[in-house]
C-alpha cells in the first residue's frame, strides 16, 4: 500500500571532489507511517466521546482507503452515541464504536498487490480501480445497498452502527460504495448529502418522479396552476433536502418549522412556498388544506422533527398527515420512528416533534389511527422509507449539480471539538447541518483537544 504523504524518502547526496563513496555518509529520511486519529463512543453520552490513535487501516482487495475531509452529522448520530438508536432493532451496545455516517473524503490509496480477496460480492477488483487516486469521493449509508429496495441484511452494513462510522481521519471502504463527488461543492457541503439527500430523493422519486430529468414532464399542468404540492414536515436535513428538490422539479413547497425565525429562512432562503410554525399553530393540517385550496398535499414527508426529540413522527403527526394529504397522494415516512409509540393516549407533547402535540392530551381521537380507513378515505400509498442505494445517491447528485443545489451548513466545528459539535446538534437549534472539518492532520488532535481543557481549566 502507497502511504498517503507527500513526504518521501531523500536521495543519498551525490558524491563530490573524489571523495571516496565509503567516506560520504548517506543521509535518509524516513517516514513513519501517519497515524489514524478517531472518535468513539461506547454509547453512553454525547460527553464520554473518546479521541483516540491508531494504525493507518490497510485496504483489503477490492476497497479504497479514504482520507477523511469533512463529517457532517445526523441526529441518529446522536441517538447511537446515547445509546438509543433501536429504529432497526437489530443493534447490540458496542463499547468502541466509531460513529457517524456522512463524509466526503479522498481516495489515497489501493490495497498492495498481494492483498487477498476479502470483501463483500459487490466488490470491485483492485485490479481496476473505480477511482483514480485523488478522487473526491462520498460514501453510501447501507454500504451493502448498491441499487433497488433495500434488503433486510443491508440493515447490518450501516455506517456508524452497526459498522465503524466516518468520525475519523482515514478508513477503508469497498470501492463499490463510494460515489464521485460533483467538483462545484465543498467538502463540507458535500458530506451532508450521503443520508439527507439520498433519502430526500428516494421518497421525491420512488413512486412517480418529480423532475423531468428522470422520466416526468406533467408535474406541472394548465400553465402553472396545479403543481404537485410537496410537504415537509420540520427542518431536519432530509426535510430541508427535500424542500430543495421540490422547489428545482418545480413543486409547490409547503413547510412546518419550530420557530417564526426557522419558518422565515425556509421562505427566504429556500424559497419556500408556505411555512408554518407547527408551535404557534398546532392544527397545521387545516393551513395546509388553505394553502392547497383544500386539495391537500401530493407528497408528505411524514418526520415529524427528530432534530427537536428522540422520535421523529408519531401517531399524531401521521393523523395530521392523512387529513391534509390529496386524493392518491403519498405519504413518506422517514427518520427514526421511536418503537411502540404508534398508538398510544398519552398527555406528553412529544417535544413538540414536528407539530404532533401541543393539545397536551386534550384530543386523544388525535393519538389513536385506523391507518385502513385513512388510508381508504383518500386513497393514499403510505411507505417506510429508510434511504437509498448507490443508485438513487448517484441520481442525486446528477440532479443536483444540474441545479446547482448547495445544501445549507449551518455550522463547521474542527476535528477536535467533535464533543462541542454534537452537543450542538443536540440541543437542536441549528438550520441545516453541522459539520466537522478534518485537518490535515500535521497537528495531532489529541494536542488541541488538550488545549482546549487547559484553557477550559484556566477559565
Amino acid at each position: 500500500m502507497t502511504i498517503p504523504t507527500p513526504i518521501q524518502p531523500a536521495p543519498p547526496p551525490p558524491e563530490q571532489g573524489g571523495s571516496s563513496s565509503s567516506n560520504i555518509r548517506r543521509h535518509w529520511v524516513h517516514v513513519a507511517a501517519p497515524k489514524n486519529e478517531q472518535w468513539t463512543t461506547a454509547m453512553d453520552g454525547v460527553d464520554k466521546l473518546k479521541l483516540t490513535s491508531t494504525d493507518l487501516p490497510t485496504p483489503r482487495d477490492g476497497e479504497v482507503l479514504v482520507q477523511i475531509r469533512a463529517v457532517s452529522f445526523n441526529y441518529r448520530d446522536i441517538q447511537v452515541c446515547q445509546g438509543a438508536f433501536n429504529s432497526y432493532n437489530t443493534q447490540a451496545r458496542q463499547q468502541a464504536l466509531v460513529p457517524c455516517s456522512d463524509m466526503c473524503g479522498v481516495v489515497v490509496a489501493y490495497p498492495s498487490p498481494s492483498s487477498s480477496s476479502s470483501s463483500s460480492p459487490s466488490s470491485s477488483s483492485s485490479t481496476t480501480p473505480r477511482f483514480p487516486l485523488g478522487t473526491r469521493v462520498l460514501a453510501i449509508y447501507l454500504q451493502s445497498h448498491l441499487r433497488g429496495e433495500p434488503d433486510e441484511a443491508d440493515l447490518g452494513s450501516a455506517l456508524g452502527l452497526p459498522l465503524p462510522g466516518v468520525l475519523a481521519r482515514y478508513r477503508c471502504f469497498p470501492a463499490a460504495s463510494l460515489v464521485a463527488v460533483p467538483a462545484y461543492l465543498s467538502d463540507a457541503e458535500a458530506s451532508c448529502l450521503p443520508l439527507a439527500a439520498t433519502t430526500a430523493w428516494t421518497a421525491l422519486n420512488w413512486l412517480r418522479p418529480l423532475s423531468p430529468s428522470v422520466g416526468n414532464t406533467n408535474q406541472v399542468k394548465d400553465g402553472g396552476a396545479s403543481k404537485t404540492t410537496v410537504l415537509v414536515q420540520g427542518t431536519t436535513a432530509v426535510a430541508l433536502a427535500g424542500l430543495q428538490i421540490a422547489k428545482a422539479a418545480g413543486c409547490r413547497a409547503l413547510l412546518t418549522a419550530a420557530t417564526d425565525d426557522f419558518a422565515k429562512r425556509a421562505k427566504e432562503q429556500l424559497q419556500a412556498d408556505e411555512a408554518i410554525n407547527y408551535q404557534t399553530h398546532w392544527a397545521w393540517e387545516g393551513d395546509v388544506l388553505d394553502a392547497t385550496g383544500g386539495r391537500g398535499a401530493d407528497v408528505i414527508f411524514e418526520t415529524g422533527d427528530g432534530v427537536r426529540a428522540a422520535a421523529g413522527g408519531s401517531a399524531r403527526t401521521l393523523r395530521k398527515s392523512f387529513k391534509c394529504v390529496a386524493f392518491g397522494g403519498i405519504i413518506n415516512c422517514i427518520g427514526s420512528l421511536t418503537l411502540g409509540r404508534s398508538d398510544n393516549n398519552d398527555n406528553d407533547d412529544d417535544n413538540n416533534s414536528g407539530g404532533g402535540g401541543g393539545d397536551d392530551g386534550k384530543t386523544p381521537e388525535l393519538h389513536r389511527l385506523n391507518v385502513n380507513a385513512l388510508a381508504l378515505a383518500r386513497n393514499v400509498t403510505i411507505k417506510g422509507v429508510l434511504n437509498g442505494g448507490r443508485d438513487r445517491l448517484e441520481e442525486a447528485l446528477a440532479f443536483y449539480e444540474a441545479h446547482g443545489i448547495k445544501p445549507v451548513v449551518d455550522k463547521t466545528y474542527a476535528f477536535a471539538e467533535a464533543k462541542e459539535a454534537m452537543a450542538y446538534v443536540k440541543q437542536g437549534k441549528h438550520f441545516g447541518k453541522v459539520v466537522i472539518t478534518v485537518e490535515d492532520g500535521t497537528k495531532n488532535a489529541a494536542e488541541d483537544v488538550d488545549d482546549e481543557e487547559e484553557k477550559k481549566r484556566n477559565e
